[in-house]
């Protein structure tokens, strides 16, 4: 069967090959708890639909206006098998419930690189940041080594904020995008480190400006979210 919880995923499990990220637009603050509700009715009143499905959680973003949902699968092939048999039954139930719903894509990745705070226990985070970036073609190799500049830029920071719990990066499989899983204690500590050039993330380095200006770097979009619904098998 299906069991909800309140705890977050654990994004560094070595059984998870295939996370992946979709973001639904659903318009209004109201629309966004309605379908958190609607989805938690529609996987609760069926049974876990495959082994191969770790874990699914929904976030509703900061915005108002739009829910990320984020799925822990052992491989791609059961994701695949779960969309012939389970996911159009779960998507008509949760239309009919909210209608027009924009869902805006999947998006397919593999953690390549993940960092934590040192010192202590870490806690609940009290806010999710996803950073998401877009380079202009599919090139592996630099999504790599984009990446490791950023955990080079993090490490020569003179002074560390406050706040920040752990990141995850992961790697489109198509080769053009990175998607950082940032844990936060709060929305706030992230709003006071980016607000701080000098003393947190994004200081006025070389290290950070290397990572800003990186050859073929089109895009780069920064969403703060709250967990809202854990689904787990029992």
């Amino acid at each position: 069967m299906t069991r909800r919880t309140d705890a977050h995923p654990v994004l560094d499990r070595p059984d998870v090959q295939a996370p992946f990220f979709s973001t639904w637009r659903v318009g209004t603050p109201e629309r966004q708890r309605l379908t958190v509700d609607a989805v938690a009715r529609t996987w609760e009143r069926r049974p876990w639909p495959a082994d191969g499905l770790l874990g699914y959680h929904v976030y509703t973003g900061h915005d108002g206006s739009t829910l990320l949902h984020h799925s822990q699968w052992a491989s791609e092939q059961a994701y695949e098998a779960f969309v012939k048999t389970h996911r159009q039954e779960r998507v008509d139930e949760i239309d009919t419930a909210v209608p027009g719903i924009e869902r805006l894509g999947l998006g397919r990745y593999r953690r390549y690189r993940s960092g934590t705070r040192e010192n202590g226990t870490a806690p609940v985070p009290g806010c999710v940041v996803i950073v998401d970036v877009e380079f202009e073609s599919p090139d592996p190799g630099r999504q790599r080594a984009w990446v490791d500049a950023v955990f080079e830029a993090l490490e020569s920071e003179p002074e560390q904020r406050p706040g920040g719990i752990s990141a995850h990066f992961h790697l489109g499989t198509d080769g053009t995008r990175v998607l950082n899983y940032a844990e936060w204690e709060s929305a706030q500590a992230h709003i006071d480190a980016l607000a701080a050039p000098g003393e947190g993330i994004g200081s006025a380095t070389a290290a950070w400006r290397r990572v800003q200006n990186w050859p073929g770097l089109k895009s780069s979009t920064v969403a703060r979210y709250d967990h809202a619904l854990g689904l787990v098998p029992r």
